[in-house]
Parts: C-alpha cells; structure tokens; sequence
C-alpha cells in the first residue's frame, strides 16, 4: 500500500503506486503517476500528466508539472516525464512541454537537482545531470548527460550542452556546449575540456589525450572552424570521445557553438 499522509489532498484520477510515500500537505493532480519508491517529503505539488519514475524523491515547496512559463501555451495536453532515482530539492520547478516543443519535458535517471533549480517546458535532460542551486534553464534546453551546471547559472533556450561538460557558477549560457566543454562567464565562453570529470568516470588516458588534441586543433586560428571539423586527424577520430564531440558538431545548432575567448 502507499503510504498517503491524512492531509495530503491526492486528486480522483491519479495513479499512486504501491510503496509510494506522500508526505504532509502534498497535493497530486488527477492525471500524475507515482511509481514505486516515490517519496513526496511534504508541500510538494505534483500537477499535469507527470509520470515520476521509481525511487525519486522530491523535496519540501517544489512544484512540477505545473503549466509551462510559454505565453504560446494554450492549455495542451502535454507531459513531464522523470525518470527513476532522482533528488529533487525544495522550490525546484519544473514544467511540461509545449506543442511548439514536442509536448514532452524529459528527465532522466539518477539527476540531482538542488535548490531553486528551474527547468522550462520542452527541456530534454539525460541521466546523471547536476543542476546546482538557482540553475534555470530556459525552454527547449537539452543537457546530455553527466553535465553539471553551477549554481546561479542560466542557459538560453535552445542551447545544447554534451555529455560531461561542465559549466562554472555564475554563468550565462548562450551557445551550445561541446561534450567534455568547460565553460564560464557572464555570456559565457570556452575554457577548456572538463578533464576532472572525464578522470573520475574512468575514461582511458589515451582517449583523454586524443580528446585534448582535438580540441587544440578544432579551436587553433588556421582555416575556418567547420574545415577544421572536417579534417580532424585520422588519429584520432576514431577514440569514443572525439566521435562524440564530432556528432555533436554535426547535428543541427539553433545556437551557435561556444568558442574559447
């Protein structure tokens, strides 16, 4: 049986899972539904078609599913979606998608999102994904995952940020972030690759090596930046983290890509 504290309000409709945990004044819409494990703290507001997957817990005053922030919303019926083991803290927003969006706001699996966090209709986030207090990112905003963005930090809608980048606090995130990037700044630019984390996760020193030449040569001043993405050297093309990056660069930007200083 779950367990519903008597002054939760759990709306007709809703879809509570067996050992599911909705804590002191929770209030849960008709349409959500709570897998196995979840566990409301308390004041937690659960509304719109949302689907929170197992062993996520959310925290006291946070509010997801809530109508998107999108003056072109016109009451559609779209859906949030997070995945199984996350930690949600207090006052964290989060909002569904748009039709002008895919209808969808995703996230994946194992994501912390501490304090104040906010993420925007249509945002598609991946597992593993850090968002440290205060981050906002606007709407249809994709971080791959394992990225972390630092406290205070905001990423235009849009943007685009690869698997394992890092973004500093304080930032202004404008363009899209290559995987493995560290980026900072008011408006920020491209510091670096984000080799601490690409270290703790165990990627091969050789990998490390090739990805670290790479990036050398996409962002040397000699030709254009899209002749140079096209002529990376053989050498290291084929190394997980370098076809990674390539992929990244190939697809579509509404961005731009950030760029050292």
């Amino acid at each position: 049986m779950a367990e519903i504290h008597p002054t939760a309000i759990i709306e007709e409709g809703a879809e509570v899972a067996s050992g599911a945990h909705v804590g002191p004044y929770c209030v849960v819409g008709k349409h959500a539904k709570l897998a196995a494990g979840v566990m409301l703290k308390a004041h937690v507001v659960v509304d719109g078609a949302t689907t929170i997957g197992a062993g996520t817990t959310i925290f006291p005053f946070a509010s997801v599913g809530t109508p998107p922030q999108d003056l072109k919303y016109s009451g559609e019926d779209s859906r949030l979606v997070i995945g199984e083991n996350c930690n949600i803290r207090e006052h964290v927003t989060i909002n569904p998608g748009t039709a002008g969006g895919g209808m969808v706001t995703e996230i994946g699996n194992n994501c912390l999102l501490m304090v104040g966090a906010h993420v925007a209709h249509d945002c598609r986030i991946g597992s593993n994904v850090i968002l440290v207090n205060n981050a906002t990112l606007g709407g249809h905003v994709t971080l791959e995952d394992f990225v972390i963005i630092g406290g205070l930090s905001a990423v235009h809608q849009f943007v685009r940020i690869g698997a394992h980048a890092m973004i500093g606090g304080a930032s202004g995130i404008e363009t899209d972030i290559i995987p493995f990037g560290s980026a900072t700044g008011n408006r920020a630019i491209l510091n670096g690759l984000n080799l601490t984390g690409m270290k703790r996760r165990g990627f091969a020193r050789d990998d490390i090596h090739a990805l670290r030449n790479t990036y050398k040569f996409l962002f040397a001043e000699e030709g254009t930046f899209a002749e140079r993405v096209r002529e990376v050297p053989a050498e290291y093309a084929d190394f997980p983290s370098v076809k990674a990056v390539l992929q990244f660069l190939s697809e579509e930007t509404k961005r731009g890509i950030c760029q050292p200083k």
